[in-house]
């Protein structure tokens, strides 16, 4: 089945093919190059690095000739440095004592030139070993690979290729910047590793930093890669978590059309996304920002994954459209001695390898004698090389130690391989971690073996420590950059922060905001909906993302102290919402007080009716021997006025602030004054009826009228009034409470009746002694005008009733201090009622008829009806 693999890739990739003679020779078929940097050793390494952008494809479909090699064009300064660190890093190892002592190093690195067909090939030709003189490899496929490990590639998308054509033979790989959170899975890809961390964890920081300046509305474009697919995927998920919404995440094919770049461009445009995650290679956004400068699109702020974080090729091409963009790069580190090595390459030495002569050529933009630089780039014709040129005095992108990220993970990855080579050297006989406690050859090394030892090995290096999760994954790190436009117009990486995964949720991201520079001013701006400020609630709009939402002010008596509530919350029930709906404030107090125009009123009102009766007991008391007021019952009339005054001074209790001792106090008052008024009034109307009757012959009825038997029935009806009244207060009395049904906004202090029943009781009874007197009254409608005043009476009853009755269904309807006021209203209209109908005749006749106050004119109506 191995070989069936071998073979199918080889066709479908244009790789090699074994064809297994006498010898088992293998040779690569077509016309393709195998142009290396090698050395020999006692364990060679493999590396696989960019050194070109792929470009031209060959047609592999018309099946009518024989296809074209893919072309590679635009070399890569950083991809050759890369290549560089790697053969620095085995001669470093190499010198040391400490480290694998008498085992030499040794590699084989080939150019994977950003393609995927490229890189599969280079990594079979590598696993072939080195060519023969006569032009043929020994053949993987029947016997042992050249190399035990593979150090590479760059992309995700090239490495997860790899691996599914190395994997089946167990042969690990070492990535140093393929960051595709697919390459985590290690029941795909078990023998993957890598020194760079997985992009979860990168989206993870990015994620952060979008909340952290408060960018809800984010768009995302990224090649049709593994590494763009998944990362943005992975973005779009953990966004969702964090309340951050996706504007749109578009992808453009590896074969770029202009049509799809125009409509991932017109769709960036009409978004009102003002941030975007840029998930790509540093070279795939070419397009879309030569698209930017052509329509003069300069709004957007770009987040940089950390493939462009740090790319030199946009840098300086690019700066007005990504000057202010941030993103999180690799770690840094400082590899010493590295610039001397990288510097070491003299003009001799580019005609040893078509590598170095194409670094010459494009770093000092000359042209070689005699040149094994295949790849023309820039100027067909360029100047001769005068032999005087000089890296070391050289400022180049591949002489540049400052930002070495990428070039310190292959630092690392070559480490963590000399020092799983190094434990395993040391295994100690029948005590190794293999079957029956054996230890691996290291003549005869097996790459399951050497994977074993790297999935475990833990070292220091230039000051940092060095491990593999059991995902194959480092420890996450990353440094945060600003893109910032130095005085010179140029672009500046500059740290601004970073992301440690090791410190913890709450810490593991810093931002040095105050050190950043934006393309303006401010911090950009990047939302879908403003938003909503304390007192309003978010409602989402239908159809849309959350991060799309409109602002509704709370509801009364709910409140939002925050921006972008999601719902208001209730006020307790002793507080109510202020007008901004931002805070609870304690409701304000209602009650009928002396300070209210309508308390200070029915107050006024109320002592102006005590002390008319009280002028009216005086004229009366003045005038007490005059014929009106004894022939009225004149005990009766005082007690009368004595029980009225308290009629109109019981008001007074109903004002204020109610407590307990009022609310006891007030119905009591009310009920037992009242019923005293009534009780006299029944006893003033039964003895002019009985007087009357007393006339007929043979009648001795007014003995048991007397002015005893007058103070006992008023005392008598009053005494069942206070019966009611005590069992009422024992049983269910009145109590003062807060009430908020009625104005959510106010508390409303008022007395409640405790038992309604004993409430309509007392007002019950008052209105049977109305309706007695009523009755009376009535029935003593015909007796002589000027001695009679039962008519009075008749009319100050229908007077009281009226009034009570009509408020019956304003108490009802009515609430708050309007409820007390409309009671109280009753009373004073019912007591002057009272006296005015009973008392005003009086009165007008003592002080203003003086001359009708005789007993003859008492008497003068009887006389006539008598005569007639």
């Amino acid at each position: 089945m191995g070989y069936l693999n071998i073979i199918l890739m080889v066709i479908l990739c244009n790789n090699l093919m074994c064809t297994a003679d006498g010898s088992l020779k293998c040779r690569i078929l077509g016309n393709t190059n195998t142009y290396s940097l090698s050395e020999k050793g006692d364990f060679i390494l493999g590396g696989l690095f960019p050194l070109h952008f792929f470009k031209s494809v060959p047609d592999l479909l018309s099946f009518e000739v024989m296809p074209k090699p893919p072309t590679c064009s635009e070399f890569s300064p950083r991809g050759f440095r890369w290549m560089q660190t790697m053969i620095f890093a085995i001669s470093e190892i190499n010198n040391r004592q400490d480290l694998l002592p008498n085992i030499t190093l040794g590699y084989t690195i080939m150019d994977s030139c950003d393609h995927i067909a490229t890189s599969t090939k280079s990594a079979l030709i590598q696993l072939n070993g080195q060519e023969g003189e006569d032009g043929s490899f020994s053949c993987f496929a029947a016997g042992r690979a050249a190399v035990n490990m593979i150090i590479g590639d760059a992309g995700s998308s090239r490495s997860v290729a790899v691996l599914r054509t190395i994997g089946p033979f167990h042969i690990p790989l070492v990535s140093y910047f393929a960051s595709c959170s697919c390459l985590s899975d290690k029941k795909e890809f078990p023998y993957f590793m890598r020194t760079i961390p997985s992009d979860a964890f990168q989206i993870k920081a990015i994620v952060k930093l979008v909340k952290h300046f408060k960018w809800t509305w984010v768009g995302a474009v990224g090649l049709d890669t593994d590494y763009a697919r998944f990362g943005i995927q992975l973005f779009i998920e953990e966004a969702k978590q964090s309340d951050v919404c996706i504007a749109y995440a578009e992808f453009f094919p590896t074969t770029y059309t202009r049509e799809r770049i125009l409509e991932i461009v017109d769709v960036m445009k009409k978004s009102s996304a003002n941030v975007v995650l840029g998930f790509t290679g540093e070279g795939d956004l070419v397009p879309i920002l030569d698209e930017f400068r052509l329509q003069n699109i300069t709004h957007i702020q770009w987040i940089a994954s950390e493939a462009w974080s740090t790319g030199t090729l946009l840098r300086n091409e690019y700066r007005e459209l990504l000057a202010g963009s941030v993103g999180f790069a690799i770690r840094r580190g400082q590899i010493p001695g590295l610039k001397r090595f990288l510097t070491r390459i003299r003009q001799s030495d580019a005609y040893t390898s078509p590598f170095i002569a194409e670094l010459w050529e494009e770093v000092f933009d000359c042209k070689l004698n005699n040149s094994l630089n295949t790849h023309m780039h820039g100027p067909q014709s360029r100047k001769p090389c005068s032999g005087l040129e000089s890296l070391e005095t050289k400022v180049h992108i591949y002489t540049d130690d400052t930002q070495l990220r990428v070039s310190y993970n292959v630092y690392k990855a070559v480490y963590a391989v000399a020092h799983a080579l190094h434990n395993m050297n040391s295994c100690i006989k029948d005590n190794g971690p293999f079957e029956n406690n054996s230890c691996a050859e290291m003549k005869n090394i097996h790459p399951w073996q050497l994977h074993h030892y790297m999935r475990n090995v833990r070292f220091l290096t230039l000051g940092e420590e060095v491990s593999f999760d059991k995902n194959g994954d480092p420890i996450p790190s990353y440094d945060l950059i600003n893109w910032q436009m130095g005085q010179d117009g140029s672009i500046e990486f500059v740290k601004v922060g970073y992301y440690d995964a090791t410190l913890g949720t709450e810490t593991e991201l810093f931002i040095n905001d105050s050190i950043i520079l934006w393309r303006g001013e401010q911090v950009p701006k990047s939302l879908c909906s403003e938003s909503c400020n304390p007192g309003t609630r978010r409602t989402p709009r239908k159809g849309q993302p959350m991060c799309c939402f409109d602002c509704i002010s709370c509801a009364d008596g709910e409140i939002s102290n925050q921006t972008d509530a999601v719902e208001c919350l209730k006020c307790s029930l002793e507080k109510w919402s202020n007008e901004a709906k931002d805070q609870c404030i304690p409701k304000s107090i209602e009650f009928l007080s002396y300070q209210d125009l309508l308390g200070s009123t029915l107050a006024f009102i109320s002592i102006f009716g005590a002390c008319v009766t009280t002028a009216v007991a005086a004229v009366f008391t003045i005038f007490r021997k005059t014929p009106i007021v004894r022939a009225n019952n004149m005990e009766l009339s005082f007690l009368l006025l004595l029980f009225l005054v308290l009629c109109f001074l019981c008001p007074l209790a109903f004002i204020g602030e109610p407590t307990t001792i009022s609310c006891f106090m007030r119905h009591t008052l009310f009920g037992i004054s009242f019923a005293l008024c009534i009780s006299c009034i029944l006893g003033k109307t039964v003895v002019v009826l009985m007087a009357f009757r007393a006339t007929l012959p043979g009648s001795n009825v007014m003995k048991w009228f007397g002015l005893a038997q007058q103070r006992a029935s008023v005392f008598l009806c009053t005494s069942i009034q206070i019966v009611i009244c005590i069992v009422w207060l024992t049983t269910s009395p009145p109590y003062a409470i807060q009430n908020t049904k009625y104005q959510s906004a106010k508390i409303i202090l008022e007395c409640s009746v405790g038992s309604n029943v004993g409430f309509w009781c007392v007002l019950g009874y008052i209105g049977f002694l109305a309706s007695m007197c009523f009755i009376i009254a009535f029935l003593a409608r015909k007796l002589p005008d000027n001695f009679n005043e039962a008519k009075f009476i008749t009319f100050s009853m229908l007077i009281f009733f009226a009034v009570w009755i009509t408020f019956i269904p304003a108490y009802v309807s009515t609430s708050g201090k309007y409820t007390v006021a409309v009671e109280l209203f009753a009373i004073l209209a019912s007591a002057f009622g009272l006296l005015v109908c009973i008392f005003a005749p009086k009165c007008y006749i003592i002080l203003l008829k003086p001359e009708k106050n005789t007993k003859k004119y008492m008497m003068g109506r009887n006389s006539h009806t008598t005569t007639k």
